[in-house]
């Protein structure tokens, strides 16, 4: 029985991996631990420790990494500690790692100087900011690849990676949007007491190298919002540095009936939402990534996505009044065709746990190659 142990310190990635951790938990060749860390043991967050419990996983275990400074690096040390400390007690033969969060960071180098072999969803892809630093090193640090597509493949082989580590699974959370198993609507406005008929979704991150103008940046996009018609279900930024701003803008929307404000949103729930909504604007990878599949038009603000590859006709603006206005104004009659981007079938939970029964997989050797791209 090989003994997995996952990590998760937000909502989102959680939402990517929930359905990875489910089906081995249930396998009778694996033993599931999840660590879990972040945002979600924060209460302003919406302490989503609770939406794990609700999985019944059979070994969960809570470190609060928060510290008063906020800053990525103190973060990342005190992630390093608690993670290293449980890896001890557990002694996972792998560990599970989502994406480009500093929690990320703290898991591949707990692993790879532990001698664990470690294991990166999501490796591969263009993030923007300081978000893609972290992502490319978390595989740098990483064993093994399991990517969305043959183009996160391809840099992966670029960056020196081994073919022979590449799994191409899609990204998981394609699997939920499609599994026919999400709330219907009546029942998710019901549970958040969300009145709109119509209503659009906002959901505006942080940009960490941008800290010194996220008061202003937010301070326009608040303004804009407040002028504009529609209705809005606001969803809070992740914990990076710089969320406190936007929380203290979003205030400013409290007092409006046009505004549903959440700390976080169930991911499920969260889907339905998005996939009835008229449309999504700010900055998070759901207008990249999740909209599109759904046909929902996008209008993406300033630079956090700025890298990424986008897959629809979305509308792009900078921070300015004027231009979320002028976007907002024609968003009505803007349409885009349904992605049918690279991202998966629907089967990445399957194909995940397909690789990892295979021998291959637990053989490749620890001792990290570099291997030159025209080899």
């Amino acid at each position: 029985m090989k003994r997995i142990l996952f990590l998760t310190g937000t909502r989102a990635d959680f939402g990517k991996i929930k359905s990875l951790i489910t089906i081995l938990d249930n396998h009778q060749d694996f033993e599931v631990f999840v660590f879990v860390t972040g945002m979600h043991l924060q209460k302003q967050y919406g302490y989503t420790l609770i939406e794990i419990e609700r999985c019944n996983f059979k070994n969960v275990y809570t470190f609060e990494n928060h510290t008063h400074e906020t800053t990525m690096d103190l973060t990342l040390a005190k992630t390093i500690e608690g993670l290293s400390g449980y890896s001890k007690d557990v002694n996972p033969d792998l560990i599970v790692l989502h994406g480009d969060r500093v929690e990320t960071l703290a898991g591949a180098i707990v692993g790879s100087l532990n001698n664990i072999l470690v294991a990166h969803i999501e490796g591969g892809e263009l993030s923007g900011t300081v978000d893609e630093l972290i992502r490319h090193s978390v595989s740098k640090l990483s064993h093994i690849h399991f990517v969305c597509n043959d183009e996160a493949a391809k840099r992966l082989q670029q960056m020196g990676e081994i073919a022979s580590s590449i799994f191409t699974i899609g990204s998981p959370d394609i699997d939920i949007m499609f599994s026919g198993n999400l709330p219907d609507l009546p029942t998710v406005k019901q549970y958040y007491d969300i009145d709109f008929e119509k209503y659009a979704i906002v959901m505006f991150h942080p940009v960490t190298t941008e800290v010194n103008q996220m008061q202003s940046y937010t301070a326009d996009f608040v303004k804009s919002l407040l002028a504009d018609h529609h209705n809005y279900v606001v969803i809070y930024p992740n914990n990076d540095l710089g969320s406190q701003f936007i929380i203290d803008e979003y205030q400013k929307l409290k007092a409006n009936s046009r505004f549903r404000i959440f700390p976080s949103l169930r991911f499920e729930y969260f889907l339905t939402l998005l996939k009835n909504s008229q449309f999504i604007i700010g900055n998070s990878s759901a207008g990249i990534r999740e909209a599109p599949y759904y046909g929902i038009p996008i209008i993406n603000i300033g630079t956090r996505q700025q890298n990424r590859t986008f897959q629809a006709d979305i509308i792009n603006v900078d921070y300015s009044f004027n231009a979320i206005k002028e976007a907002l104004s024609v968003i009505d009659t803007h349409t885009i065709q349904i992605s049918d981007s690279d991202f998966g079938k629907g089967n990445s939970t399957t194909l995940f746990l397909d690789y990892l029964q295979k021998p291959a997989v637990w053989e490749l050797n620890h001792q990290k190659q570099f291997r030159d791209s025209d080899q």
